[in-house]
């Protein structure tokens, strides 16, 4: 599937929701989906500044595709990395550095989320995008 792919399909799931505790029940649905990474990623150096919760996010290059792993010791914001991670992970760094977000909007997130979550989203999406920005760097070289 391609980025605009997935981000339809999540905008089509939420549809299915008509208030935001469903919606949000749905987020933390999600993140009991996302897999559990390794405690040597629980460390400082993979916090995300600037999200109110801690936020670990790992991100490795394979056959020239990100792999995102996160974890969270807040619920929502676990179902949110998730999210990302579904429509950004086993992309190329160019993909990443270029893509539309247009589904937080579309699904109403940001508007939806406290001021301090909503920072949280825009630091989690930096934070993969600067990922994207060093190993495309490298893949230059």
């Amino acid at each position: 599937m391609t980025i605009q792919e997935i981000q339809d399909t999540i905008i089509e799931e939420f549809r299915i929701f008509d208030d935001w505790l469903d919606k949000y029940q749905y987020i933390i649905d999600i993140s009991k989906e996302l897999p559990l990474i390794d405690s040597e990623y629980k460390q400082e150096k993979y916090l995300i500044k600037g999200c109110q919760s801690q936020v670990w996010l790992f991100a490795e290059l394979h056959n020239n595709k990100i792999i995102y792993k996160a974890d969270s010791d807040a619920i929502v914001t676990k179902g949110i990395i998730a999210l990302l991670i579904r429509v950004l992970s086993h992309r190329s760094p160019e993909e990443i550095m270029n893509v539309d977000l247009y589904f937080i909007k579309e699904i109403g997130l940001q508007e939806n989320l406290s001021p301090t979550r909503s920072n949280g989203l825009l630091a989690m999406i930096k934070q993969m995008k600067l990922y994207a920005i060093a190993f495309n760097h490298t893949l230059e070289k």
